[in-house]
């Protein structure tokens, strides 16, 4: 066994019998002390800034906690039914566990977005307004929670099965690691992993798109920081691609996209349109401080969708290149055009529709 496969053996034996088992202890620990708990926070929030801070992430800690430990009760269980794992590749099970994910990211997205004051609003043409055939979703990154937007999205209101390319930091959670795991999905380390052989993963995930499959992939690599930013524009410049850094220091809110990832999507699934993602609202939330600064945001937040027809994709590699950095240099253009509009308190629209759409 190698020095690599015995280490991630050994992370994947932490994960599911340290970390696991732990999140469901602190899960009972807290319903057991939630009155103590509720009246501790209930008592705090009023000396301390902004609108009972202290209990609304209270009861987001108890939200996510007992999601977690609901659902990992659930995949165990599935995990015995399904054969002890022998049959949760087949397309029944990969459907059952589609079904958990879009459960699962209804009742967070709807906790958080009450409990935060927040409100998502999309603009531009509805990415599942052709039916029937499979999409390339290439997304900013600003943070966690733009993802769980995104997924929510996908899952529920256009009722896509999203293939997800992820940092490999987001499996330490113990229900994301054993979910995707078990779903089409990536767990990738792009500053870790040799370039042909990440390519090689995404073309991988990438290849036999169903029609109601969306692959979703986040070009830049990771949430964008000041020093992230810069980082890129250096290795830019260290591989000797001159142009290319000087486009990266034209872009102020987003990183300069790594390419090799959504090429590799492209060739894999030559069917597949392509639909580019921008958001505003959740750049700066990406720390548990930043969340305390935050709450309750009162936030209108904004995704904007772009499909772009695969005809009007370049075929050439370096076309296709010069193309995503106009896209991202565009996406740059729009958030610093675009900021999330204040919301009054309580405000927040419910319901299971999808957000009302423009084409703005």
């Amino acid at each position: 066994m190698s020095w690599t496969s015995a280490t991630a053996r050994r992370t994947w034996v932490v994960r599911r019998f340290v970390l696991a088992p732990a999140v469901v202890a602190l899960t009972v620990l807290v319903w057991v002390l939630l009155p103590v708990g509720i009246v501790v926070s209930a008592l705090v929030s009023p000396v301390l800034t902004g609108r009972w801070r202290a209990l609304r992430l209270f009861w987001l800690l108890v939200v996510w906690l007992s999601i977690e430990t609901v659902c990992l009760a659930v995949l165990l269980g599935w995990w015995v039914a399904s054969g002890f794992g022998r049959r949760l590749r087949t397309p029944y099970w990969e459907g059952v566990h589609y079904d958990l994910a879009q459960g699962m990211t209804w009742v967070l997205f709807g906790r958080a977005e009450r409990v935060l004051n927040l409100q998502v609003v999309t603009q531009g043409p509805d990415p599942d307004a052709h039916p029937g055939h499979p999409l390339l979703v290439a997304s900013r990154h600003a943070g966690p929670g733009d993802s769980l937007v995104l997924v929510h999205a996908l899952l529920h209101w256009y009722r896509r099965e999203p293939r997800i390319v992820l940092k490999d930091t987001i499996a330490w959670d113990p229900l994301a690691g054993v979910l995707l795991g078990r779903l089409p999905s990536r767990f990738v380390s792009p500053g870790g992993d040799a370039g042909d052989t990440l390519e090689n993963q995404v073309a991988a995930l990438a290849t036999g798109l169903d029609d109601d499959d969306a692959f979703v992939i986040f070009p830049e690599g990771g949430n964008f920081t000041p020093g992230r930013r810069q980082r890129g524009i250096d290795r830019l410049r260290e591989r000797g691609l001159e142009p290319m850094a000087q486009r990266a220091e034209g872009l102020v809110n987003v990183l300069a996209p790594r390419p090799g990832g959504l090429l590799a999507a492209l060739d894999a699934a030559p069917e597949a349109d392509v639909v580019l993602v921008a958001h505003t609202g959740l750049d700066h939330l990406l720390t548990a401080a930043d969340l305390w600064r935050e709450v309750p945001m009162d936030k209108q937040l904004i995704m904007r969708w772009w499909r772009v027809p695969r005809e009007e994709v370049p075929a050439d590699r370096d076309a296709r290149i010069v193309w995503l950095y106009d896209w991202w240099a565009h996406i740059d253009a729009w958030v610093d055009e675009h900021r999330p509009e204040p919301l009054a308190p309580g405000a927040v629209r419910r319901g299971d529709a999808p957000p009302d759409t423009t084409t703005a």
